[in-house]
Protein backbone atom coordinates (compact mmCIF):
# COMPACT_ATOMS: atom_id res chain seq x y z
CA UNK A 1 0.00 0.00 0.00
CA UNK A 2 2.67 2.34 1.04
CA UNK A 3 4.41 1.81 -2.31
CA UNK A 4 1.57 2.33 -3.89
CA UNK A 5 0.61 5.81 -2.70
CA UNK A 6 4.37 6.21 -3.24
CA UNK A 7 3.95 5.72 -6.97
CA UNK A 8 0.85 7.41 -7.39
CA UNK A 9 2.17 10.75 -5.28
CA UNK A 10 4.91 10.64 -7.94
CA UNK A 11 2.47 10.39 -11.10
CA UNK A 12 0.45 12.90 -9.49
CA UNK A 13 3.70 15.45 -9.30
CA UNK A 14 4.57 14.25 -13.05
CA UNK A 15 0.08 15.71 -13.61
CA UNK A 16 0.50 18.73 -11.86
CA UNK A 17 4.07 20.04 -12.75
CA UNK A 18 2.52 19.56 -16.56
CA UNK A 19 -0.73 21.52 -15.43
CA UNK A 20 1.66 24.20 -14.24
CA UNK A 21 3.56 23.84 -17.62
CA UNK A 22 -0.14 24.74 -19.32
CA UNK A 23 -1.24 27.70 -17.28
CA UNK A 24 2.27 29.10 -17.90
CA UNK A 25 2.42 28.31 -21.23
CA UNK A 26 -1.24 29.99 -21.35
CA UNK A 27 -0.16 32.99 -20.45
CA UNK A 28 2.99 33.85 -21.80
CA UNK A 29 1.33 33.09 -25.47
CA UNK A 30 -1.60 34.77 -25.50
CA UNK A 31 0.27 37.85 -23.88
CA UNK A 32 3.12 37.75 -26.77
CA UNK A 33 0.49 37.33 -29.49
CA UNK A 34 -0.67 40.11 -31.55
CA UNK A 35 -4.28 41.38 -32.00
CA UNK A 36 -3.67 41.31 -36.10
CA UNK A 37 -2.16 37.63 -35.63
CA UNK A 38 -4.59 36.67 -34.10
CA UNK A 39 -7.75 38.55 -36.00
CA UNK A 40 -6.00 36.79 -39.48
CA UNK A 41 -5.51 33.33 -38.16
CA UNK A 42 -9.07 33.23 -37.13
CA UNK A 43 -10.27 34.19 -40.57
CA UNK A 44 -9.12 30.51 -41.76
CA UNK A 45 -12.67 29.36 -39.57
CA UNK A 46 -10.26 26.43 -37.84
CA UNK A 47 -12.26 26.04 -34.81
CA UNK A 48 -8.82 26.10 -32.52
CA UNK A 49 -8.03 29.63 -33.85
CA UNK A 50 -10.94 31.12 -33.18
CA UNK A 51 -11.31 29.61 -29.30
CA UNK A 52 -7.47 31.63 -29.36
CA UNK A 53 -9.08 34.77 -30.38
CA UNK A 54 -12.21 33.99 -27.89
CA UNK A 55 -9.10 33.80 -25.03
CA UNK A 56 -7.54 36.85 -26.64
CA UNK A 57 -10.55 39.16 -26.56
CA UNK A 58 -11.02 38.09 -22.71
CA UNK A 59 -7.23 38.38 -22.15
CA UNK A 60 -7.41 40.13 -18.09
CA UNK A 61 -10.01 36.93 -17.24
CA UNK A 62 -7.97 35.00 -18.57
CA UNK A 63 -4.86 35.62 -16.85
CA UNK A 64 -6.24 35.96 -14.11
CA UNK A 65 -7.84 32.02 -14.92
CA UNK A 66 -3.79 31.38 -15.30
CA UNK A 67 -2.64 32.75 -11.97
CA UNK A 68 -5.35 30.67 -10.43
CA UNK A 69 -4.42 27.69 -12.33
CA UNK A 70 -0.21 28.32 -11.69
CA UNK A 71 -1.20 29.32 -7.66
CA UNK A 72 -3.14 25.70 -6.93
CA UNK A 73 -1.25 23.57 -9.03
CA UNK A 74 2.16 24.75 -7.22
CA UNK A 75 0.50 24.65 -3.92
CA UNK A 76 -0.62 21.05 -4.36
CA UNK A 77 2.17 19.97 -5.96
CA UNK A 78 4.29 20.74 -3.15
CA UNK A 79 1.68 19.24 -0.64
CA UNK A 80 1.94 15.59 -2.51
CA UNK A 81 5.60 15.91 -3.93
CA UNK A 82 7.57 17.27 -0.92
CA UNK A 83 6.41 14.16 2.02
CA UNK A 84 6.90 11.90 -0.75
CA UNK A 85 9.98 12.95 -1.68
CA UNK A 86 11.62 12.95 1.59
CA UNK A 87 10.35 9.57 2.61
CA UNK A 88 12.80 8.17 -0.51
CA UNK A 89 15.60 10.53 0.83
CA UNK A 90 15.39 9.51 4.45
CA UNK A 91 16.97 6.65 4.27
CA UNK A 92 19.65 7.30 1.89
CA UNK A 93 20.60 10.00 4.66
CA UNK A 94 19.95 7.51 7.83
CA UNK A 95 22.80 5.08 5.20
CA UNK A 96 24.78 7.60 5.31
CA UNK A 97 25.47 7.64 9.08
CA UNK A 98 22.52 10.36 10.24
CA UNK A 99 20.77 10.50 13.13
CA UNK A 100 17.27 9.85 12.60
CA UNK A 101 15.98 13.64 13.29
CA UNK A 102 18.96 14.74 11.41
CA UNK A 103 17.71 12.49 8.54
CA UNK A 104 14.30 14.02 8.64
CA UNK A 105 15.10 17.24 8.61
CA UNK A 106 17.85 17.13 5.47
CA UNK A 107 15.60 14.98 3.93
CA UNK A 108 12.49 17.49 3.79
CA UNK A 109 15.23 20.03 2.95
CA UNK A 110 16.37 18.19 -0.31
CA UNK A 111 13.20 17.26 -1.23
CA UNK A 112 11.81 20.86 -0.92
CA UNK A 113 14.30 21.84 -2.86
CA UNK A 114 14.29 19.25 -5.57
CA UNK A 115 10.44 19.36 -5.67
CA UNK A 116 10.83 23.56 -6.12
CA UNK A 117 13.43 23.45 -9.04
CA UNK A 118 11.47 20.72 -10.88
CA UNK A 119 8.81 22.38 -10.93
CA UNK A 120 9.81 25.89 -11.59
CA UNK A 121 12.47 24.39 -14.37
CA UNK A 122 9.65 22.24 -16.12
CA UNK A 123 6.21 23.57 -14.88
CA UNK A 124 7.60 27.28 -15.73
CA UNK A 125 10.73 27.93 -17.42
CA UNK A 126 11.08 25.39 -20.63
CA UNK A 127 6.46 26.74 -20.94
CA UNK A 128 8.03 30.30 -20.69
CA UNK A 129 10.97 29.83 -23.53
CA UNK A 130 8.37 27.88 -25.85
CA UNK A 131 5.60 29.94 -25.46
CA UNK A 132 7.47 32.83 -26.21
CA UNK A 133 9.43 31.44 -29.27
CA UNK A 134 6.17 29.52 -30.79
CA UNK A 135 3.07 32.04 -29.62
CA UNK A 136 0.57 30.84 -31.92
CA UNK A 137 1.49 27.52 -31.87
CA UNK A 138 1.12 27.16 -27.96
CA UNK A 139 -2.04 29.41 -27.97
CA UNK A 140 -3.94 26.75 -30.15
CA UNK A 141 -2.86 24.18 -28.27
CA UNK A 142 -3.33 25.85 -24.75
CA UNK A 143 -6.58 27.61 -25.32
CA UNK A 144 -9.31 25.14 -24.94
CA UNK A 145 -8.31 23.56 -21.80
CA UNK A 146 -7.27 27.41 -20.45
CA UNK A 147 -11.15 28.52 -21.48
CA UNK A 148 -12.19 25.29 -19.80
CA UNK A 149 -10.52 25.98 -16.81
CA UNK A 150 -11.60 29.80 -16.70
CA UNK A 151 -15.42 28.87 -17.16
CA UNK A 152 -15.38 26.10 -14.15
CA UNK A 153 -13.58 28.72 -12.27
CA UNK A 154 -15.15 31.75 -13.27
CA UNK A 155 -16.65 32.70 -10.16
CA UNK A 156 -13.61 32.75 -8.46
CA UNK A 157 -11.82 34.60 -10.86
CA UNK A 158 -14.08 37.03 -11.42
CA UNK A 159 -14.11 37.85 -7.65
CA UNK A 160 -10.38 37.40 -7.06
CA UNK A 161 -10.22 39.70 -11.04
CA UNK A 162 -12.89 42.62 -9.54
CA UNK A 163 -10.59 42.79 -6.17
CA UNK A 164 -7.64 43.51 -8.28
CA UNK A 165 -9.06 46.17 -10.63
CA UNK A 166 -10.63 47.83 -7.55
CA UNK A 167 -7.15 47.98 -6.32
CA UNK A 168 -6.07 49.14 -9.70
CA UNK A 169 -8.64 52.00 -10.03
CA UNK A 170 -7.41 53.14 -6.47
CA UNK A 171 -4.40 54.07 -7.97
CA UNK A 172 -6.00 56.15 -11.04
CA UNK A 173 -5.34 53.07 -13.85
CA UNK A 174 -8.18 51.84 -15.46
CA UNK A 175 -7.63 48.04 -16.03
CA UNK A 176 -7.71 47.02 -19.65
CA UNK A 177 -9.21 43.98 -21.27
CA UNK A 178 -6.75 43.46 -23.93
CA UNK A 179 -3.14 44.19 -24.61
CA UNK A 180 -2.69 47.64 -26.52
CA UNK A 181 -1.00 46.11 -29.76
CA UNK A 182 -0.90 49.14 -31.80
CA UNK A 183 2.77 50.78 -32.09
CA UNK A 184 4.07 54.41 -31.99
CA UNK A 185 5.36 55.70 -35.04
CA UNK A 186 8.68 55.61 -33.76
CA UNK A 187 8.29 52.06 -33.68
CA UNK A 188 7.39 51.39 -36.99
CA UNK A 189 9.82 53.39 -38.65
CA UNK A 190 12.46 51.22 -36.07
CA UNK A 191 10.87 48.09 -37.72
CA UNK A 192 10.82 49.34 -41.03
CA UNK A 193 14.59 49.82 -41.13
CA UNK A 194 15.40 47.04 -39.59
CA UNK A 195 13.62 45.16 -41.99
CA UNK A 196 15.50 46.66 -44.95
CA UNK A 197 18.89 46.40 -43.39
CA UNK A 198 18.33 42.62 -42.98
CA UNK A 199 16.57 42.19 -46.23
CA UNK A 200 13.05 41.03 -45.62
CA UNK A 201 11.99 44.13 -46.99
CA UNK A 202 12.74 45.70 -50.33
CA UNK A 203 14.02 48.91 -49.94
CA UNK A 204 11.84 51.04 -51.92
CA UNK A 205 8.83 49.52 -50.10
CA UNK A 206 10.48 50.86 -46.85
CA UNK A 207 10.81 54.26 -48.05
CA UNK A 208 7.60 54.61 -49.07
CA UNK A 209 6.36 53.07 -45.79
CA UNK A 210 8.95 55.06 -43.94
CA UNK A 211 7.79 58.79 -45.73
CA UNK A 212 4.40 57.42 -44.95
CA UNK A 213 5.30 57.06 -41.10
CA UNK A 214 6.98 60.96 -41.33
CA UNK A 215 4.03 62.08 -43.41
CA UNK A 216 2.22 63.45 -40.42
CA UNK A 217 5.07 65.22 -38.89
CA UNK A 218 5.55 67.14 -41.46
CA UNK A 219 4.08 70.69 -42.22
CA UNK A 220 2.36 72.69 -44.98
CA UNK A 221 5.53 75.01 -45.53
CA UNK A 222 7.35 71.58 -45.82
CA UNK A 223 5.31 70.15 -48.47
CA UNK A 224 3.92 72.95 -50.25
CA UNK A 225 5.46 74.25 -53.53
CA UNK A 226 7.41 78.03 -52.62
CA UNK A 227 5.76 80.94 -53.65
CA UNK A 228 9.21 81.35 -56.13
CA UNK A 229 8.22 78.58 -58.01
CA UNK A 230 4.16 79.32 -58.96
CA UNK A 231 2.61 80.28 -61.97
CA UNK A 232 0.18 82.52 -61.66
CA UNK A 233 -2.17 84.35 -63.64
CA UNK A 234 -3.55 88.25 -63.69
CA UNK A 235 -7.54 88.43 -62.87
CA UNK A 236 -7.97 90.23 -66.14
CA UNK A 237 -6.20 87.91 -68.12
CA UNK A 238 -9.12 85.76 -70.60
CA UNK A 239 -9.64 81.54 -70.76
CA UNK A 240 -7.25 81.94 -74.19
CA UNK A 241 -4.12 82.77 -71.89
CA UNK A 242 -4.92 80.40 -69.19
CA UNK A 243 -4.69 77.83 -72.44
CA UNK A 244 -1.72 79.35 -73.44
CA UNK A 245 -0.28 79.05 -69.73
CA UNK A 246 -1.03 75.14 -69.65
CA UNK A 247 0.74 74.44 -73.34
CA UNK A 248 3.53 76.69 -72.26
CA UNK A 249 4.04 75.56 -68.48
CA UNK A 250 3.12 71.76 -68.72
CA UNK A 251 0.24 72.63 -65.40
CA UNK A 252 -2.89 72.56 -65.05
CA UNK A 253 -4.07 74.62 -62.47
CA UNK A 254 -2.87 78.33 -61.90
CA UNK A 255 -3.56 80.79 -58.66
CA UNK A 256 -5.35 84.28 -60.16
CA UNK A 257 -4.06 87.17 -58.09
CA UNK A 258 -5.22 90.57 -58.18
CA UNK A 259 -1.72 92.01 -58.44
CA UNK A 260 0.67 89.35 -56.52
CA UNK A 261 0.23 86.26 -54.67
CA UNK A 262 -0.84 87.93 -51.22
CA UNK A 263 -4.24 88.64 -52.89
CA UNK A 264 -5.28 85.86 -54.59
CA UNK A 265 -8.61 85.64 -55.91
CA UNK A 266 -8.60 81.75 -56.47
CA UNK A 267 -7.83 79.02 -58.57
CA UNK A 268 -8.32 77.96 -62.14
CA UNK A 269 -8.29 74.32 -63.60
CA UNK A 270 -7.60 73.94 -67.76
CA UNK A 271 -10.08 71.79 -68.44
CA UNK A 272 -12.63 74.56 -67.33
CA UNK A 273 -11.63 76.63 -70.42
CA UNK A 274 -13.51 73.26 -72.49
CA UNK A 275 -16.43 74.33 -70.62
CA UNK A 276 -16.90 77.48 -72.83
CA UNK A 277 -17.30 77.99 -76.42
CA UNK A 278 -13.95 78.85 -78.65
CA UNK A 279 -15.66 82.02 -79.77
CA UNK A 280 -15.66 83.34 -75.87
CA UNK A 281 -12.49 82.42 -74.81
CA UNK A 282 -10.65 85.60 -75.49
CA UNK A 283 -13.39 87.44 -73.69
CA UNK A 284 -14.16 85.92 -70.47
CA UNK A 285 -12.09 87.12 -67.91
CA UNK A 286 -10.70 84.81 -65.18
CA UNK A 287 -11.91 86.11 -62.05
CA UNK A 288 -15.19 85.18 -63.44
CA UNK A 289 -14.41 81.80 -63.21
CA UNK A 290 -11.89 81.32 -60.37
CA UNK A 291 -12.80 78.99 -57.77
CA UNK A 292 -12.23 80.32 -54.02
CA UNK A 293 -8.89 78.37 -52.81
CA UNK A 294 -8.60 77.41 -49.10
CA UNK A 295 -6.16 78.54 -46.45
CA UNK A 296 -4.15 76.84 -44.41
CA UNK A 297 -0.91 78.20 -42.43
CA UNK A 298 2.69 77.03 -42.68
CA UNK A 299 2.34 75.38 -39.34
CA UNK A 300 -0.64 72.96 -40.71
CA UNK A 301 0.79 69.22 -40.34
CA UNK A 302 0.74 67.24 -42.88
CA UNK A 303 -2.61 65.33 -41.82
CA UNK A 304 -4.55 68.14 -41.79
CA UNK A 305 -3.51 69.50 -44.73
CA UNK A 306 -4.00 66.63 -46.57
CA UNK A 307 -7.63 66.62 -45.31
CA UNK A 308 -8.40 70.25 -46.18
CA UNK A 309 -6.90 69.43 -50.16
CA UNK A 310 -8.94 66.02 -50.84
CA UNK A 311 -11.91 68.67 -49.38
CA UNK A 312 -11.41 71.20 -52.01
CA UNK A 313 -12.90 70.28 -55.41
CA UNK A 314 -9.12 71.78 -56.73
CA UNK A 315 -7.02 69.92 -54.89
CA UNK A 316 -4.69 72.73 -53.69
CA UNK A 317 -4.81 75.07 -50.80
CA UNK A 318 -2.98 78.14 -50.48
CA UNK A 319 -0.24 78.53 -47.58
CA UNK A 320 0.27 81.68 -45.76
CA UNK A 321 3.04 82.53 -43.42
CA UNK A 322 3.04 84.18 -39.36
CA UNK A 323 2.64 87.23 -40.99
CA UNK A 324 -0.46 86.79 -43.39
CA UNK A 325 1.61 86.79 -46.73
CA UNK A 326 1.80 83.66 -49.14
CA UNK A 327 4.17 81.53 -48.52
CA UNK A 328 3.19 78.74 -51.65
CA UNK A 329 0.97 76.37 -52.99
CA UNK A 330 0.51 72.73 -51.57
CA UNK A 331 -1.26 70.51 -54.61
CA UNK A 332 -2.04 66.78 -53.95
CA UNK A 333 0.70 66.12 -56.27
CA UNK A 334 2.79 67.68 -53.46
CA UNK A 335 1.65 65.29 -50.77
CA UNK A 336 2.16 62.35 -53.07
CA UNK A 337 5.43 63.51 -54.04
CA UNK A 338 6.06 63.66 -50.14
CA UNK A 339 5.42 59.99 -49.86
CA UNK A 340 6.54 58.01 -53.33
CA UNK A 341 9.57 60.43 -54.16
CA UNK A 342 9.15 62.50 -57.74
CA UNK A 343 6.05 61.68 -59.77
CA UNK A 344 6.59 62.77 -63.15
CA UNK A 345 4.67 62.94 -66.27
CA UNK A 346 5.61 64.09 -69.94
CA UNK A 347 5.06 67.31 -68.96
CA UNK A 348 6.86 67.52 -66.10
CA UNK A 349 10.83 68.61 -66.68
CA UNK A 350 13.56 66.26 -66.87
CA UNK A 351 15.82 67.82 -64.10
CA UNK A 352 15.75 65.41 -61.09
CA UNK A 353 16.18 67.04 -57.61
CA UNK A 354 18.57 65.15 -56.82
CA UNK A 355 20.90 64.13 -59.13
CA UNK A 356 24.04 61.54 -58.82
CA UNK A 357 26.97 63.07 -61.00
CA UNK A 358 30.80 61.34 -60.11
CA UNK A 359 31.69 64.41 -58.27
CA UNK A 360 29.08 64.34 -55.81
CA UNK A 361 25.15 65.08 -55.83
CA UNK A 362 23.63 67.90 -58.20
CA UNK A 363 20.85 69.02 -56.01
CA UNK A 364 18.18 71.94 -56.43
CA UNK A 365 18.80 74.43 -54.27
CA UNK A 366 15.21 74.09 -52.79
CA UNK A 367 15.21 70.76 -51.20
CA UNK A 368 15.04 70.45 -47.90
CA UNK A 369 17.26 69.90 -45.37
CA UNK A 370 16.17 66.27 -44.44
CA UNK A 371 15.56 65.49 -47.94
CA UNK A 372 18.89 66.53 -48.00
CA UNK A 373 19.98 64.08 -45.61
CA UNK A 374 17.99 61.40 -47.12
CA UNK A 375 19.61 61.37 -50.08
CA UNK A 376 22.43 61.95 -50.09
CA UNK A 377 23.95 61.48 -46.48
CA UNK A 378 24.83 65.11 -45.21
CA UNK A 379 23.37 65.66 -42.06
CA UNK A 380 23.02 69.55 -41.72
CA UNK A 381 22.96 71.13 -37.88
CA UNK A 382 19.81 73.00 -37.02
CA UNK A 383 19.70 76.24 -38.37
CA UNK A 384 17.61 79.44 -39.30
CA UNK A 385 17.21 77.83 -43.15
CA UNK A 386 14.69 75.32 -44.15
CA UNK A 387 16.49 74.45 -47.89
CA UNK A 388 19.72 73.73 -49.48
CA UNK A 389 19.81 76.85 -50.70
CA UNK A 390 19.16 78.87 -47.57
CA UNK A 391 21.82 76.69 -45.69
CA UNK A 392 24.45 77.59 -48.73
CA UNK A 393 23.05 81.54 -48.63
CA UNK A 394 23.54 81.71 -44.50
CA UNK A 395 27.45 80.45 -44.97
CA UNK A 396 27.94 82.51 -47.51
CA UNK A 397 26.65 85.27 -45.55
CA UNK A 398 25.29 87.44 -49.27
CA UNK A 399 23.69 86.51 -52.66
CA UNK A 400 26.01 83.78 -54.34
CA UNK A 401 27.01 83.83 -57.69
CA UNK A 402 27.23 80.95 -60.14
CA UNK A 403 30.70 79.16 -59.42
CA UNK A 404 30.75 80.13 -55.23
CA UNK A 405 31.79 77.66 -53.27
CA UNK A 406 31.52 77.31 -49.46
CA UNK A 407 32.25 74.61 -46.96
CA UNK A 408 29.69 72.97 -44.71
CA UNK A 409 29.51 72.08 -41.01
CA UNK A 410 31.19 68.71 -40.82
CA UNK A 411 28.46 66.35 -39.42
CA UNK A 412 31.00 63.68 -38.85
CA UNK A 413 29.26 60.98 -41.39
CA UNK A 414 32.11 59.09 -42.64
CA UNK A 415 31.11 59.51 -46.16
CA UNK A 416 33.55 58.90 -49.39
CA UNK A 417 34.63 61.39 -51.78
CA UNK A 418 34.41 59.87 -55.69
CA UNK A 419 38.65 59.03 -54.91
CA UNK A 420 37.51 56.65 -51.82
CA UNK A 421 39.16 58.49 -49.63
CA UNK A 422 37.53 59.24 -46.07
CA UNK A 423 35.43 62.26 -45.90
CA UNK A 424 36.06 64.99 -42.77
CA UNK A 425 33.61 67.83 -44.80
CA UNK A 426 31.56 68.44 -47.28
CA UNK A 427 31.56 71.50 -50.16
CA UNK A 428 28.47 72.94 -51.64
CA UNK A 429 29.03 75.01 -55.23
CA UNK A 430 26.52 76.87 -56.52
CA UNK A 431 26.03 75.35 -60.37
CA UNK A 432 23.19 77.60 -61.05
CA UNK A 433 21.32 80.63 -60.03
CA UNK A 434 17.52 82.08 -60.66
CA UNK A 435 17.54 85.73 -60.20
CA UNK A 436 18.75 85.91 -56.28
CA UNK A 437 17.67 82.54 -55.85
CA UNK A 438 20.08 79.12 -55.60
CA UNK A 439 18.50 77.14 -58.28
CA UNK A 440 21.08 74.25 -58.48
CA UNK A 441 23.89 73.04 -56.17
CA UNK A 442 26.95 70.89 -56.18
CA UNK A 443 26.82 68.77 -52.93
CA UNK A 444 30.12 66.56 -52.59
CA UNK A 445 31.75 64.85 -49.67
CA UNK A 446 35.66 65.91 -49.16
CA UNK A 447 38.63 64.29 -47.57
CA UNK A 448 40.71 66.59 -45.34
CA UNK A 449 43.77 67.74 -48.04
CA UNK A 450 40.85 69.37 -50.05
CA UNK A 451 39.24 70.52 -47.00
CA UNK A 452 43.05 72.11 -46.08
CA UNK A 453 43.49 73.37 -49.25
CA UNK A 454 39.85 75.00 -49.47
CA UNK A 455 40.60 77.31 -45.86
CA UNK A 456 44.05 77.96 -47.30
CA UNK A 457 42.72 79.38 -50.89
CA UNK A 458 39.88 81.44 -49.20
CA UNK A 459 41.61 82.76 -46.27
Amino acid sequence: MSVLLTILSLVGFIALTAGTALFVAAEFSLTALERSTVEAHARDGDRRARQVRHAHRSLSFQLSGAQLGITLTTLVTGYIAEPVLARLIEPLCTALGASSGAAQGISLVISLVLATSLSMVYGELVPKNIAIGAPLATARLTAIPMIAFSTFFAWLIKLLNGTANWAVRQLGIEPAEELRSARSPEELGSLVRTSALRGALDLRTAQVVGRSLEFGERSAEELMTPRVKIETLDQDQTIADLIAAANRTGFSRFPVIDGDLDNTLGVVHVKQAFLHPVRDRRHIVLRAIAHPVPIVPASLDGDAVLERVRADGMQVALVVDEYGGTAGLVTMEDIIEEILGDVRDEHDEEELDVRRTSAGWNCSGLLRIDEVARTTGYDAPEGEYETLGGLVLTRLGRIPETGDEVLLPDPGTGQQNSNGKHSCGWLARVERMDGRRIDRVLLQPVDADTVAEWELSHG
